[in-house]
């Protein structure tokens, strides 16, 4: 048997997990079957329901809690890249035992690959992690809203007030409404070197200042299991847009209740460790708190991140959605704001809100910023979604 050969029936032996399934007759090496080790502590823990996977001593010869899930943790960083360290970590947090073993534990948890999926598990778990691991899950969260807003703060900054001059600029202003650096920049074609200076054919300003924000946003939320990634994105998005001093941004979450969170939003960490995931949704009840918020409806763009599986008051929900629709509010829903693409969603409900005028989709982290910026500039969203690619749903 050639090296091809036996590496072909490696990885079938793999994939067969050894034992009456196995068949190939392949003696793995020892890098080899501690791969396979790490795969079937995972993979067949449905079946078996443990987790044994030995046992590992600590300083002064104590064993770690819960050794196996530790060891565990090291093993995968041993075998396998990044990306598929991830994807079993967050495989093995989809079981509430092995969930809890890697949570519950600070030293465990310290171990874990931080991502926006473990800070979501800890945002579900919430009020049920202990007081010993609080501390380790604060640095967990703060790492990756660390990550998190170093890609994307610039980005959303520089859409947004890149947006909101254009649509402040005016082509007509008075003396001290000019723009000096855009005009003269505008006009150097007109230079006239006889004279030694241009001539301002067109003259750029952006209006008299105004003492309240060019744009209101409110970000309504929900808050069920299902919306976990889109909450953390949420909140950084909220953060990064409430530094934008020409931008007032508010966050509203909601279940069967809303929570205005808008203060927080000055801390990330914070924002997200106030957020209580699960329980039932109202949409209904969190847009009529947003109403309330709303003082100018044709400068207000209002973002509603929900699958749309309402439990509250349906026909109510959809009558306030046509009544801010028509008092002039940019309504948008997002099914989803999050990497994995289009979740589970109510379709009835997504058609009806289409109907009315709302663009529905879903959104990835990399769009949002200039879903945003195409809002401040009231593109038509509808299209705006299509030239990029984005399916809309009803």
């Amino acid at each position: 048997m050639n090296d091809d050969e036996l590496e072909i029936l490696e990885k079938w032996r793999l994939i067969l997990g050894g034992n009456e399934a196995d068949g190939t007759e392949v003696k793995l090496s020892d890098q080899m079957d501690g791969l396979d080790q790490t795969l079937s502590a995972l993979y067949e823990f449905e079946r078996t329901k443990s987790f044994d996977y030995g046992a590992e001593k600590g300083a002064g010869g104590q064993e770690k809690s819960n050794p196996g899930v530790a060891r565990w943790l090291g093993d995968i960083r041993k075998y396998f890249p990044n990306s598929v360290v991830q994807v079993m970590q967050n495989d093995a947090l989809k079981y509430p035992d092995l969930q809890k073993k890697l949570i519950f534990e600070p030293e465990i948890l310290e171990q874990a690959e931080a991502d926006i999926h473990l800070v979501a598990t800890l945002m579900q778990l919430g009020k049920l992690i202990p007081a010993k691991t609080k501390d380790t899950a604060k640095r967990v969260v703060q790492k990756v809203v660390d990550e998190l807003m170093g890609k994307l703060e610039q980005k959303t900054v520089s859409a947004l007030s890149g947006a909101l001059n254009k649509s402040a600029k005016k082509f007509h202003p008075r003396y001290n409404e000019i723009n000096w650096d855009a005009t003269i920049r505008k006009n150097l074609k007109h230079y006239q070197p006889d004279y030694k200076t241009i001539i301002p054919e067109v003259r750029i300003g952006y209006g008299r200042k105004s003492k309240r924000s060019l744009k209101d946003i409110v970000l309504c939320i929900d808050q069920s299991g299902s919306m976990g990634t889109s909450i953390v994105y949420s909140g950084i998005f909220g953060a990064v847009m409430a530094s934008v001093p020409t931008v007032k941004t508010k966050m509203v979450v909601f279940d069967t209740a809303v929570a205005d969170l808008t203060e927080d939003l000055k801390d990330p960490v914070e924002l997200l460790f106030s957020v209580q995931m699960g329980g039932g949704t109202d949409i209904n009840l969190a847009l009529k708190y947003c109403q309330e918020l709303i003082t100018t409806a044709d400068d207000t763009i209002l973002v509603l991140i929900t699958d749309l599986y309402e439990g509250g008051n349906a026909k109510e929900m959809l009558k306030r959605a046509q009544d801010m629709i028509d008092s002039g509010i940019q309504f948008i829903c997002l099914l989803a704001l999050n990497d994995e693409g289009s979740p589970s969603y109510d379709s009835n409900m997504a058609s009806k809100l289409s109907q009315m005028g709302a663009p529905v989709f879903a959104c990835t982290p990399d769009q949002f910023p200039d879903l945003m910026a195409a809002a401040i500039q009231k593109q038509d969203l509808k299209q705006w979604a299509g030239e990029h690619e984005i399916v809309l749903k009803g």
